[in-house]
């Protein structure tokens, strides 16, 4: 058997192998309301073969979509329509997990395709962008209002009361989304936190709101089922930003708090920074984080090919193959790998006859 298509055993959760679909937004949500979209996208990727299934940012609060069309589960009546997901997912032998996120100020954009992210004024459908200091995105985003400890307050109780929902909804697999320059990551690097209490200036204070985030989080996901933390390992700034030693710092406490996975991604924080993009292009950071806090991560990023999969795990370089935009081109990306590697998998009984 490859190590890819070996399952991964993640507290009571066994995943069936190592590819897991990474979050992706679909801008299809109608007041933060899955849809038909929703359950054909997430389950046709079930129905592909990959173990483990995650929504795109689900943001739990309505401030804290990117877009108006983001998913939400700030609400009860959320459940139900992310229940019949779920259930799907399990059905054909996956776990189903939900990125739990904020967007701060990053939020209040337009989709893709209704005008490429640009900054919507509440006039225009949007509203008031929040962040750890009044630092905008770029000159064409909003300047963020300053959250005050309050406020700070209020949406780590968010994410806790997220938490139950995503819990009511079926899933089993709960990623905080500290990456790609969305709340927790504005909090996290010095380029967007320039706060003068508890909660900005020393690595210390900056890790602060994450910290309390999971400890408000634990308190309310059940224990036998993993919890996972997305971080961008660097800013890619010239200086004075986020970067791998503050990153591997943080995952040290994140292991000794009970995090299960650090899925490990970058950027996002900096408009126009020049990222060297290349096939498996981050794969090192989540190398040097697994190898320096001892901890399961996951690796993502132009990851588009069995063999290129399979040698990362069985490198032991990461656990888990997040894939995005090769699960968009081939949804069933796991049943063709697992040919590939002469592996066997087990292919949904309505699709058996093109197993040959």
């Amino acid at each position: 058997m490859s190590i890819l298509f070996s399952p991964l055993q993640l507290k009571s959760i066994e995943l069936k192998n190592r590819i897991a679909v990474s979050p992706m937004c679909m801008y299809s949500a109608i007041d933060g309301f899955s849809n038909d979209w929703h359950l054909v996208h997430l389950g046709s990727r079930a129905v592909g073969g990959a173990g483990l299934i995650i929504t795109e940012a689900t943001a739990v609060s309505p401030e804290g979509r990117i877009s108006p069309d983001d998913l939400g589960i700030w609400k009860e009546e959320h459940i139900e329509n992310l229940k019949r997901i779920t259930s799907f997912i399990e059905q054909q032998g996956a776990i189903a997990g939900i990125q739990l996120a904020h967007a701060g100020r990053k939020a209040s954009t337009s989709s893709e395709w209704k005008g490429g992210g640009s900054y919507l004024s509440p006039s225009q459908g949007g509203w008031k962008t929040v962040a750890p200091s009044a630092l905008p995105f770029s000159p064409d985003n909003d300047t963020p209002h300053e959250l005050s400890k309050e406020e700070i307050g209020q949406i780590i109780t968010e994410f806790a009361t997220a938490t139950q929902r995503a819990l009511d909804a079926g899933f089993k697999v709960a990623e905080i989304h500290a990456a790609h320059g969305y709340l927790i990551h504005q909090f996290l690097s010095p380029l967007s936190n320039h706060r003068q209490d508890e909660y900005g200036g020393s690595f210390a204070n900056r890790v602060r709101f994450l910290l309390e985030i999971v400890d408000a989080v634990k308190r309310v996901w059940d224990s036998k089922y993993p919890l996972f933390v997305r971080i961008s390992a660097t800013d890619w700034a010239e200086e004075g930003g986020w970067d791998l030693a503050q990153s591997i710092e943080l995952c040290t406490l994140l292991k000794a708090k009970g995090i299960d996975l650090i899925d490990v991604s970058t950027g996002g924080l900096i408009p126009h920074v020049k990222i060297p993009i290349d096939y498996g292009y981050q794969l090192s950071f989540a190398r040097q984080i697994k190898r320096e806090v001892g901890i399961a991560v996951g690796t993502v990023g132009m990851i588009t090919n069995a063999i290129q999969a399979e040698t990362i795990v069985q490198s032991r370089d990461a656990d888990l193959i997040f894939m995005g935009r090769q699960l968009l081109r081939d949804p069933y990306f796991p049943l063709r790998a697992a040919r590939e590697l002469n592996d066997e998998t087990v292919w949904p009984v309505q699709y058996r006859r093109a197993k040959k």
